[in-house]
């Protein structure tokens, strides 16, 4: 079937052939479906969705457009993916906290997308941290270390490389079925033996209400176990930023706070647990969440998870003792400016995804998929619903290059949260748990 003509069939409401599919995913790979139809075809499954059947067969050829990994390892090959917020840092600690617990975490990760942080982005902070290494490269640092976080290469799943660059400047991003083909295919093709899905919701997620959370963690749980790979998905608030910090510098030295145990947040912690934990549980290496909660705090508490997050930067080409003091080694920007409320009281609402695009307006985003990203720009200081805000204590901290850009982005971010009114009623961190 000619591209134009899939794009047609979908467009009109029908269910496509798994050779369709094929066929135009190696499209996607070879050039021969222009970026116009790309971003047609996102826009029709946008609109008409898929059925399993098709999300199975989009994720499968995707996977099967580039490299596929084997591993001979003595421990699980786990993972997770989360859909993206603000502040969230999630993944720098769990990677290592599961290597040191035994995993084996090769994690390909993404660049940012819309309002949300990207790990590629977070990590490429980092001075000589070779984010793209080669697949050789990649593999050694996995085994060696036991993780090794990247950004995706030609090598894997080169068609949602394509695919994914469009969805982020078309406002097809929402889709359940491209996100889960998307989010998949990279995973299948890392060769994962366990997955652990972090789906967010609320006011910074791609998915702001609870009913479409579980709608896209039901969809992501179904097609792994479709496409043959264990998942389990849990349901996390973004109804506020996860970390005090936004952008990707100052997500990496907060990374490395958390890990040493300089500051740990509660909910960023109940977070990172209860997703590492099923990672443990999946894999194996722990009879239940409880044991393994305990495992993962023991390798918190002696070091353990610090040493492979530091192991893992100087096997990528990072600095030595980068651990011991972040800032020392990654860019700051010039200018700090605290960000005081419009009005003092309490903090009552905050839109999540405006924070975030304070992000990008300072430059820690992208608004085209070939933009740079200023690495040491955002936010820091961030304040949540229920915390008294005023003259004492500001909305943020704002990271910016010059003044006129600290300027416009304190404007956003005042404009970001509601002081006073009807408190918004407090969400748990873990919001649900869903299996297929």
């Amino acid at each position: 079937m000619l591209p134009q003509e899939l794009i047609r069939a979908k467009r009109d409401g029908r269910v496509l052939s798994t050779a369709d599919i094929d066929a135009f995913v190696a499209g996607l790979t070879s050039g021969a479906v222009t970026e116009g139809q790309a971003a047609a075809f996102a826009m029709a499954v946008y609109f008409n969705g898929m059925t399993t059947g098709e999300a199975v067969a989009l994720t499968c050829a995707m996977r099967d457009s580039g490299a596929v990994l084997r591993w001979d390892l003595p421990g699980p090959v786990l993972d997770k993916h989360s859909t993206g917020g603000v502040g969230d840092t999630v993944s720098l600690m769990l990677a290592p906290m599961v290597a040191a617990c035994g995993g084996y975490v090769p994690m390909i990760s993404g660049r940012g997308l819309g309002h949300t942080g990207g790990t590629y982005d977070k990590m490429e902070s980092i001075p000589g941290y070779v984010a793209a290494p080669t697949m050789a490269k990649f593999r050694s640092v996995t085994a060696k270390v036991g993780c090794a976080i990247i950004g995706q290469t030609a090598d894997l799943a080169p068609a949602d490389k394509r695919l994914y660059g469009i969805r982020d400047v078309t406002a097809t991003v929402e889709s359940v079925p491209l996100i889960t083909a998307s989010i998949l295919s990279k995973k299948l093709a890392a060769g994962l033996q366990g997955l652990a899905m972090d789906v967010k919701t609320g006011s910074g997620a791609f998915m702001p209400t609870l009913a479409r959370a579980r709608e896209l963690a039901g969809s992501i749980a179904t097609v792994a176990i479709g496409a043959g790979l264990p998942t389990t998905a849990l349901i996390t608030d973004m109804d506020r930023p996860l970390a005090d910090a936004a952008g990707n510098a100052l997500e990496v030295a907060y990374a490395v706070d958390y890990l040493t145990g300089a500051r740990r947040e509660a909910r960023m912690h109940e977070v990172v647990l209860a997703l590492c934990s099923e990672m443990l549980v999946l894999g194996k290496l722990a009879r239940s969440t409880r044991a393994a909660r305990a495992a993962l705090q023991s390798a918190l508490d002696t070091g353990a998870a610090a040493e492979k997050f530091q192991q893992m930067i100087v096997a990528l080409g990072g600095p030595k003792k980068f651990v011991d003091n972040p800032w020392r080694h990654m860019e700051r920007a010039a200018v700090r400016v605290s960000v005081a409320p419009s009005k003092a009281g309490t903090i009552s609402r905050v839109d999540t995804r405006a924070v975030g695009m304070v992000v990008v307006a300072l430059g820690g985003g992208r608004t085209r998929p070939q933009d740079p990203v200023d690495h040491a720009v955002g936010l820091t200081s961030l304040v949540g619903p229920g915390d008294i805000v005023g003259p004492d204590r500001p909305l943020a901290v704002v990271h910016a290059r010059t003044d006129a850009q600290a300027q416009q982005a304190a404007a956003l971010l005042r404009a970001a949260y509601t002081v006073g009114g009807k408190q918004a009623p407090a969400h748990a961190p873990v919001l649900d748990r869903i299996t297929a």
